[in-house]
């Protein structure tokens, strides 16, 4: 991806609207029957009037039509506005999305502070695999490709014995709203090696997850890594081999729980 990425690149395309004349009473509903909704754009065929939130909602007559409780000095972004700059407005109004209007007002999608956050982590994974594939050429001599793949949780090799289980519900959090990084792997002569991404790997396990997407990066030839020297040194042949560490079991936290 070129440049600074825009909000057309990461906004929804496909919104859901409710019309200005429907009642407080149908728009509740639809929002507590709806996954993940809870504010809707309110238009008028493809222009929009206004936006509905929850808040909105609250303690009005259920018959009242949408017109006269939805917030109709609305904040809206543009398809070719920077994510940054649509960022800077949802982080200093407070709200949570912005409709997408062209250049005649007509919706063309919505963008949340989700699709923010994952714009930004989906520009910060290629640096970490630039750095590593410059690290591999120096060291080794070899060419290199980059590939994006969906692999198998049980095809990779870790190179750390370890991670912590106060990370994994954090770790949770993001895969389930499509927020997690993706992995990075080296496949070594069609051996995967995980590289970058253990805490999430042991968390989309323990959430029954079988596969993942991945930044591989393909060796031409078979190298000796220095990750694969570590997995070998500490017994690392799968996933399940990762040991999860619990601070809550550390002996200095229960030596401190005596204190209280």
């Amino acid at each position: 991806m070129s440049g600074k990425p825009t909000v057309s690149e990461y906004m929804t395309r496909d919104v859901e609207t409710v019309s200005p004349d429907d009642t407080v009473s149908a728009v509740s509903k639809r929002m507590v029957e709806s996954a993940g909704h809870n504010g809707f754009p309110v238009t008028d065929g493809r222009k929009v009037e206004g936006f509905v939130s929850a808040r909105d909602l609250l303690l009005v007559d259920p018959e009242a039509p949408i017109f006269t409780v939805m917030s109709a000095d609305l904040i809206v972004a543009h398809p070719e506005m920077k994510v940054t700059d649509a960022a800077r407005v949802i982080l200093r109004s407070g709200i949570q999305k912005l409709p997408v209007v062209d250049d005649a007002g007509n919706l063309v999608g919505i963008i949340s502070n989700t699709d923010v956050v994952r714009s930004q982590i989906e520009r910060a994974t290629p640096g970490k695999v630039g750095k590593l594939m410059r690290t591999l050429e120096q060291i080794h001599d070899v060419r290199l490709d980059e590939e994006r793949r969906t692999v198998r949780l049980d095809d990779l090799t870790p190179t750390q014995a370890r991670v912590y289980a106060d990370e994994l519900e954090g770790r949770q959090y993001e895969l389930e709203r499509g927020l997690a990084e993706p992995l990075v792997v080296i496949d070594n002569d069609g051996r995967l090696f995980l590289a970058d991404g253990h805490h999430r790997v042991m968390a989309a396990h323990e959430m029954g997850l079988k596969e993942m997407e991945a930044y591989v990066i393909v060796l031409d030839r078979p190298v000796e890594l220095g990750m694969a020297k570590t997995a070998e040194k500490e017994g690392l042949r799968a996933i399940t081999d990762i040991e999860v560490v619990d601070y809550a079991r550390h002996p200095l936290v229960e030596t401190t729980k005596r204190f209280q």
